[in-house]
């Protein structure tokens, strides 16, 4: 599917603010990557983790200020890294507190916003005010995230995932950066092991939606489980799923009757 001109579709989002002399210094120590890198105007994506490497949030940091961030994570989180952030925050001199905007992604875009990778296209997001393009479905930038084998939470991101699983490893974590909550587990599968299962995008037979966590099987044996699927208009279903990794790339996997082929 090819971006010809800009489009734009409203992405829910939750936001946290932290401001003040420490905010830099604190963010630098909870998150997953060098947020006291970024000037001002910049933006990275980040992980909040518990100390045994579990997602508590994805998150985009942008860097408002010299002591301004402004947190973007998912609606349903926006509460949780608040009260998470509050928690470990002690002496540290740093607000922390909910923000309201609105949030929107730009096809087609490669400045003028927060880069986003998220969609396999050019893309940027905005916040606050409602851009210029035509309006681009929910659906359809539904099947461009699973296309281009993005993790989304409640589908692909929960507690029970670990970032290399994910492929977060590879755009959300600095592995030359200080200590933070999560960094032990994450610097010893990096260095010295892999994840037992990794994100995969699959094409399955018919256009029949399967259901969430459906079992995907590899000559004869569970093989993993899909996680996301959207109808392409080209025909048939596109997927998200958790794969074994030492299930072929090119090998056929099952789900029920159906046959799925591995794309990437």
């Amino acid at each position: 599917m090819v971006t010809t001109a800009l489009r734009a579709g409203r992405r829910l989002r939750a936001f946290v603010g932290v401001t003040g002399p420490d905010a830099g210094e604190y963010l630098q120590r909870m998150l997953s990557n060098d947020v006291e890198a970024l000037s001002p105007g910049e933006a990275c994506e980040a992980l909040l983790l518990t100390a045994k490497a579990r997602l508590i949030a994805p998150l985009v940091v942008l860097r408002r200020g010299a002591e301004d961030f402004l947190l973007l994570t998912e609606p349903e989180l926006g509460g949780r890294v608040r009260d998470e952030l509050l928690r470990f925050r002690f002496a540290t001199k740093a607000e922390i507190e909910p923000e309201e905007h609105e949030s929107w992604v730009v096809l087609g875009a490669e400045e003028g916003g927060i880069p986003c990778r998220d969609y396999g296209v050019p893309a940027v997001e905005v916040l606050d005010g409602r851009p210029e393009g035509a309006e681009v479905s929910d659906e359809e930038l539904e099947l461009l995230r699973i296309r281009a084998g993005t993790p989304r939470w409640g589908r692909e991101l929960d507690e029970r995932v670990l970032p290399a699983e994910a492929g977060l490893d590879a755009r959300a974590i600095s592995f030359t950066k200080g200590c933070y909550p999560g960094q032990e587990p994450v610097a010893r599968l990096h260095y010295r092991g892999h994840a037992n299962r990794g994100l995969r995008v699959l094409e399955l037979d018919g256009g029949e939606l399967p259901a969430y966590d459906a079992e995907l099987v590899w000559e004869g044996k569970p093989a993993g489980r899909i996680t996301s699927a959207a109808r392409d208009p080209q025909g048939g279903v596109l997927c998200l799923a958790y794969v074994r990794t030492e299930v072929p790339a090119d090998a056929r996997l099952d789900v029920g009757s159906r046959a799925a082929t591995q794309l990437h």
